[in-house]
């Protein structure tokens, strides 16, 4: 990570306690790079659990959505200490710019095909990763075409990875009325549908502000 150009806004970067990690993971070894590595992992992890607990029951099958609502956060502590230690922290590698990107969009697709494994609903689980890295490839068309890159939503990373943290923890309570999976299939199709709507909108703001700079 080494762009800050290309930096989602984030409140919690000046937060203390972000700080305060920043400035720990500075003092040590580790790099941007290897904390971006990291949220691969910390996705595979993720993505594991949900397909794994479409075969479970009872207290297994909690453990493992509680485990992958974890995942999934800490995919996004990843992806905002990343950022942090290059930039605030002076720490960024020249191929930080891959490293920045190549990790989140393996991130949603494993995530997210994972719940649809899960949910056995795999289609649409591969079809909400697909509109995900679609949102991310229209940010950086608008960014080849020389415009600011553009992270609005209303399906953006965070708010993708919101959804599937909270329909982890919504499918712990199926069981009071004796439901299944249909909470991560619901979730799955409001990633799809508003992925897609955040594709639309950032590629209609790209073709406006086009128009506009030629006019």
């Amino acid at each position: 990570m080494a762009d800050a150009s290309n930096r989602r806004p984030l409140a919690s970067r000046d937060t203390g306690w972000a700080r305060s990690i920043t400035h720990r993971l500075a003092a040590t070894a580790i790099t941007p790079n290897q904390i971006s590595m990291a949220s691969i992992a910390a996705a595979a992890v993720a993505g594991a659990c949900f397909w794994v607990s479409g075969l479970a029951d009872g207290s297994p099958r909690a453990a493992l959505l509680i485990a992958a609502a974890a995942c999934c956060q800490i995919r996004l502590l990843c992806n905002l200490f990343d950022g942090m230690v290059a930039v605030e922290a002076g720490k960024h590698a020249p191929d930080g710019a891959f490293w920045n990107e190549f990790p989140d969009r393996m991130a949603d697709m494993l995530i997210l095909v994972g719940v649809g494994y899960g949910a056995g609903e795999p289609a649409l689980g591969w079809a909400a990763a697909a509109f995900a890295v679609l949102t991310a490839y229209t940010r950086e068309l608008g960014r080849a075409c020389g415009l600011p890159a553009d992270f609005s939503g209303p399906m953006a990373k965070q708010h993708r990875m919101a959804v599937v943290t909270a329909a982890a923890l919504l499918a712990l309570l199926a069981p009071l009325w004796n439901g299944g999976d249909e909470i991560l299939v619901f979730a799955l199709w409001i990633l799809v549908i508003g992925a897609a709507a955040t594709a639309l909108r950032r590629a209609a703001k790209i073709v406006k502000d086009l128009r506009k700079r030629s006019s």
